[in-house]
């Protein structure tokens, strides 16, 4: 059985990362359409929802990179074109960025998919016994599902 430098399965390491090139794109499309809203917000909520979206898309930019170095650390290239993101990604592009509930539906929705995708590679990684990549899940699916909860007060 061939392993890695970190001593987890090569081929169980290869299906990882393509599970996380995939979460890694659906970050990415969340972090964009977190950052049109962040911009194009309108209403009476401008100054509450301008800052809660910018305080995401900062907590989302610190996970998209702690992903992508995730898959370095398991031995493979984490994926950078949009283009692949557009094609793999669950979660869609925008286009309205302006109206809040919509917005925070769409965000309780993306929270949703991400959840689901790293509940999938947490199983996995758990198969595989590759502690960095389950701990790194376990860690975003308990702050996320605290968000869905806040987030999803916020619609009533």
């Amino acid at each position: 059985m061939k392993t890695n430098q970190i001593g987890i399965n090569t081929q169980k390491a290869e299906t990882l990362a393509k599970e996380l090139n995939i979460l890694l794109a659906n970050y990415s499309l969340f972090y964009q359409n977190v950052r049109g809203c962040h911009w194009n917000i309108k209403g009476n909520k401008f100054f509450v929802l301008h800052v809660k979206f910018e305080e995401l898309y900062n907590d989302l930019i610190i996970k998209i990179d702690d992903i992508a170095e995730r898959i370095l650390t398991l031995g493979f290239n984490p994926d950078h074109q949009f283009s692949k993101y557009l094609n793999v990604s669950t979660i869609k592009e925008i286009t309205e960025t302006s109206k809040d509930t919509a917005i925070i539906e769409s965000i309780v929705s993306s929270f949703s998919t991400l959840i689901s995708l790293q509940r999938d590679i947490l199983k996995l990684a758990q198969e595989t016994n590759d502690e960095g990549t389950a701990s790194l899940m376990s860690d975003n699916i308990r702050e996320q599902e605290k968000l869905i909860w806040m987030y999803g007060s916020y619609l009533g």
